[in-house]
């Protein structure tokens, strides 16, 4: 490889988001850039030595930081000092090491959940210290919130380029199916197929099915990454994120699921059980400034493709 090549350091590189992007620098096959992905098996990032020594390793010009502590609902209302505890020393070393290493670029990954729970909609980038953020995962916001204080911090002392996408809920092949700790969509995809697979007729969605939500499937979500890796360069975050007209139900989830798997039976909300955030619109203006053409995969097509890797792969997946 020549100087001038990219040694891209992806981190969290097994999960949903970093096998999305190997599949598209797979397809792209550039010679120009050398991609190495990583996961919790490579390194601890909590532990700084142990980050420190992977840097050493593979000498990254760029880090695309993906690696956190993550789960869906109910998994962080239960756990809300580790998430923070876990993602602030991940945060920190992984900043800090790029930084002593001479790393050129760093872009991380933050959630639409951190920004504050009463708001005006739809959110943008300038709104994410405005207030709380929603008390269900306010462990896992905060600490995400900190890599944006991070970034500004190591630009005005030391001149780094340092930036974040905030994405809004992500889903595709690869996901975290356990119903312990997944997200909505991987949680009803494996949810359902179990269903199926015991000759069930009621599929039961906790919650009442209203709240609102923009989903990006993992693919775009990966082409969008690599754009920022390769051309975004301020240091304020991006919001990545579907139109705000692409916003659908958690009943027409589990209805596109249902018509995914060829599901006859019955939907049944479960009323008693909580929907979290009824809604968090972001708005993906600043990106469509940048990106006025790019085409998101049709929330149903993208749904489809999912079930069918998950049915093609359920007993390696994540569960």
């Amino acid at each position: 490889m020549s100087q001038n090549n990219k040694v891209i350091l992806v981190t969290g590189g097994a999960g949903l988001v970093g096998k999305a992007i190997q599949t598209i620098v797979e397809q792209e096959g550039r010679e120009d850039e050398k991609w190495i992905f990583v996961c919790s098996k490579d390194a601890d990032l909590c532990d700084f030595n142990a980050t420190k020594q992977l840097f050493q390793k593979h000498k990254p010009t760029h880090v695309i930081h993906l690696a956190a502590m993550v789960g869906g609902l109910f998994h962080n209302m239960s756990h809300n000092l580790d998430f923070l505890r876990k993602n602030l020393h991940m945060n920190d070393n992984v900043l800090q090491i790029s930084y002593e290493t001479g790393v050129k670029k760093v872009v991380s990954c933050l959630s639409t959940c951190i920004f504050p729970d009463k708001t005006a909609y739809p959110i943008d980038e300038t709104m994410i210290h405005n207030g709380p953020p929603h008390p269900s995962n306010f462990g896992y916001s905060y600490a995400k919130r900190m890599i944006d204080i991070m970034n500004q911090a190591y630009h005005e002392q030391h001149g780094c380029t340092f930036t974040s996408v905030i994405p809004c809920n992500v889903f595709g092949p690869h996901d975290n199916y356990n119903p312990e700790s997944s997200h909505v969509i991987p949680g009803l995809i494996k949810k359902l197929f179990d269903i199926i697979n015991l000759g069930g007729d009621t599929f039961t969605v906790m919650g009442t099915g209203k709240p609102l939500r923009q989903f990006i499937y993992s693919l775009d979500l990966a082409k969008l990454f690599i754009w920022v890796l390769r051309e975004y360069n301020e240091i304020d975050p991006i919001v990545l994120s579907v139109d705000e007209e692409s916003e659908v139900s958690i009943k027409q989830v589990a209805e596109d699921l249902a018509k995914a798997y060829n599901f006859q039976g019955k939907i049944v909300f479960d009323t008693t059980k909580a929907d979290g955030q009824f809604k968090k619109t972001a708005s993906n203006q600043k990106l469509r400034k940048y990106l006025p053409d790019f085409q998101f995969t049709p929330f149903s097509q993208a749904i489809q493709e999912s079930v069918d890797w998950y049915k093609a792969n359920h007993t390696s997946a994540r569960n």
